[in-house]
């Protein structure tokens, strides 16, 4: 019977309580061999010298037995504890291993153990997730899990939150101003609300002036999404590196709009320059002073 993969990966996911990795499986594979190199505990013991005696001789050897009366129960002799010991019985888990298993081997096994647990509906899945693989239980089963466990229904994130974590996931690292720049609100509420969900963290300060902190997703933010890596994320146009810093760009050398920015046309700007000089306050005080010197010259004039 060939080695069985799939039956040696079920086992070691059931084990363990941590997402299982690949190079974990093939550390596994690898201490497999180095232990089978080694002398067999069987060998070892067909080489150490008997110094189990006769069981005729313990019998002739035991006072109790030579003093027993005549006629009494014979004493059952008590068999030594059996030492247990590992033996490679089972062709299937232990014959003929590889000595080296690839990742797309480990890979397809993998995914033939998760489409075997969907069509037994049992209530158990297998993902992979940016650390490895692991056994989940089926969301359809999440009220139960929670009432075994004494944990309230999950909270969700709001709008403000989602567009919030949005920009930090496709932007990181991201400062606070930044985010507020590209949505056009605070986003002070909205980065506390992510920070006390751990879905983001605190990456390190920015090199400009102030030092502003900058914020990037966390690991949970991947498995709340459902993606291994950022790389996963859809493409967007809205929120892309270039776009953004466009953005940015605009906002921090924003001018008054003008005419030319209204689509109006060029030849209507003197218009603008006529209007203002006639409302400036010099052109009022020369207005005023006029009838001032024109009373002046009558007064003059008169004899």
């Amino acid at each position: 019977m060939a080695f069985n993969l799939k039956k040696v990966l079920k086992a070691l996911l059931l084990s363990s309580n941590q997402p299982l990795a690949i190079k974990d499986v093939q550390a596994a594979f690898t201490r497999f061999h180095d232990s089978a190199s080694a002398l067999p505990l069987e060998e070892q013991a067909d080489e150490a010298p008997d110094a189990t005696p006769d069981s005729s001789e313990a019998v002739a050897a035991d006072p109790v037995a030579e003093t027993a009366p005549e006629g009494a129960p014979a004493e059952v002799p008590v068999e030594p504890a059996e030492v247990f010991v590992e033996t490679p019985q089972d062709p299937e888990l232990y014959a003929e291993v590889p000595s080296l298993i690839t990742a797309t081997q480990i890979r397809e096994a993998m995914d033939e153990i998760a489409a075997d647990l969907r069509a037994a509906d049992d209530g158990i899945l297998l993902i992979e997730g940016n650390a490895g693989y692991r056994l989940v239980t089926h969301p359809r089963f999440a009220r139960w899990v929670r009432i075994l466990r004494q944990e309230p229904p999950p909270v969700k994130l709001s709008q403000s939150s989602l567009e919030t974590l949005a920009v930090i996931a496709y932007r990181q690292p991201v400062t606070r101003g930044e985010i507020e720049t590209i949505r056009g609100v605070s986003a002070e509420a909205g980065v506390n609300k992510l920070l006390e969900r751990e879905l983001v963290y605190v990456v390190g300060r920015a090199d400009t002036p102030g030092r502003p902190i900058q914020y990037g997703t966390t690991d949970q933010f991947l498995e709340f999404v459902g993606i291994k890596s950022l790389d996963e994320l859809p493409a967007s146009d809205v929120l892309s590196s270039r776009q953004i810093d466009e953005w940015l760009k605009t906002s921090t050398n924003s001018h008054t709009p003008d005419d030319t920015d209204m689509g109006l046309a060029n030849e209507q700007l003197p218009l603008e320059a006529a209007t203002l000089s006639v409302d400036t306050p010099a052109s009022v005080e020369s207005t005023e002073a006029a009838p001032a010197a024109t009373a002046n010259e009558e007064t003059k004039l008169t004899p």
